[in-house]
């Protein structure tokens, strides 16, 4: 029997094109920092601040101050010491600080009255995101899911980038899937992450957790690629009722970085909850490492998220910590594709 045409692997790597995107909000953060706030020359006459006391000054919301301030230690502008004491680098002094002669603040004003640097400004301040693109007659991204077109549009933009990333994920797991039978796609979108699983493991079923009009949008993918018969759809609220049972594999592949802490977690409890003992949890998508010192990429990417979702890209600390609270066993955290990552976790009681 031939390979299904979704168990192949992309020769090229599509990191830089994605780059394009995932950066696209990081330089109006940035100018929020620089022009609205003036960040960078406080910390510099205000030498000693804490995150906490950074937050307390500026009125900031910790989620999106935790983004700004991860953009700004994988941008080499600021760095932490062991208290958690932060400091200007030579880059952040020199080019960042009012009355310095390298002074770049001018360089970023034809952004200033941006829809979306004024959007971080709101962020910042209240926690809440931004409406989808900024559009000041639009909803934020949880509820334009709920409309028909432009739950298709989105799917579509997602599932594009998905097949790579589902393909190099499906060949990455080869080792941890190798005695699993079902595996529960949560939030799964068109599917694609589940198809190319099953596509390069043979021995694999799926179902697909998704809600309306969502759902249909993946059983119709899911039929497309020819793999109705061994990946169903269940249409339900992934925060309202048990998830489908029978499962010892669960994917949460670009998911959990659309929420705050507290809904992230009471999806990991969920996982926790519907996995049996020895079951594995796979946590997928762009992870900041341990230290909130980058990749930069993924630092950049987490402006795109914080400002159109709740959410925003956690570290492996962060995952971690959301595992062992839930009563799961995480190991590191591992390289895909496109900036990409995922780590694992099992139930072990």
């Amino acid at each position: 029997m031939s390979p299904h045409p979704l168990a192949s692997v992309p020769t090229s790597d599509p990191s830089i094109a994605l780059r394009y995107r995932d950066r696209q909000y990081a330089a109006d953060l940035i100018a929020a920092a620089l022009l609205h706030f003036d960040l960078f020359t406080y910390l510099r006459d205000h030498p000693g601040l804490t995150f906490d006391a950074i937050c307390k000054h500026f009125e900031w919301q910790q989620r999106p101050a935790d983004v700004l301030m991860t953009l700004c230690r994988a941008s080499d502008f600021v760095r932490t010491d062991e208290a958690g004491v932060y400091s200007l680098t030579d880059a952040g002094r020199e080019q960042l600080c009012v009355g310095s002669p390298y002074y770049l603040g001018p360089y970023y004003k034809p952004i200033a009255d941006s829809a979306i640097m004024k959007g971080f400004v709101e962020i910042l301040q209240t926690g809440k995101p931004a409406n989808w693109q900024a559009k000041s007659d639009g909803k934020d991204w949880h509820e334009s899911m709920k409309d028909p077109t432009f739950a298709q549009d989105f799917t579509a933009l997602m599932n594009c980038r998905g097949i790579a990333f589902g393909q190099h994920l499906a060949q990455s797991l080869a080792a941890e899937v190798a005695d699993r039978t079902h595996l529960l796609d949560v939030g799964g979108g068109s599917g694609i992450y589940c198809t190319t699983m099953v596509s390069r493991h043979s021995h694999l079923r799926a179902t697909v957790l998704e809600q309306p009009p969502v759902d249909q949008i993946a059983t119709q993918q899911i039929a497309a690629h020819g793999l109705a018969d061994r990946v169903d759809v269940v249409s339900g609220d992934m925060f309202a009722g048990p998830w489908p049972s029978g499962v010892d594999m669960i994917l949460l592949s670009n998911l959990l970085h659309d929420w705050g802490l507290e809904k992230a977690q009471q999806i990991v409890d969920k996982a926790a909850e519907t996995l049996p003992v020895g079951g594995l949890l796979v946590i997928h998508g762009a992870i900041v490492n341990a230290d909130k010192t980058g990749p930069l990429p993924v630092a950049e990417y987490s402006a795109l998220l914080m400002n159109i979702t709740q959410g925003k890209c956690y570290s492996e600390r962060e995952y971690g910590d959301m595992c062992r609270t839930a009563g799961l066993t995480p190991g590191a955290c591992k390289p895909t594709t496109g900036d990409r990552g995922y780590l694992t976790a099992v139930k072990t009681a």
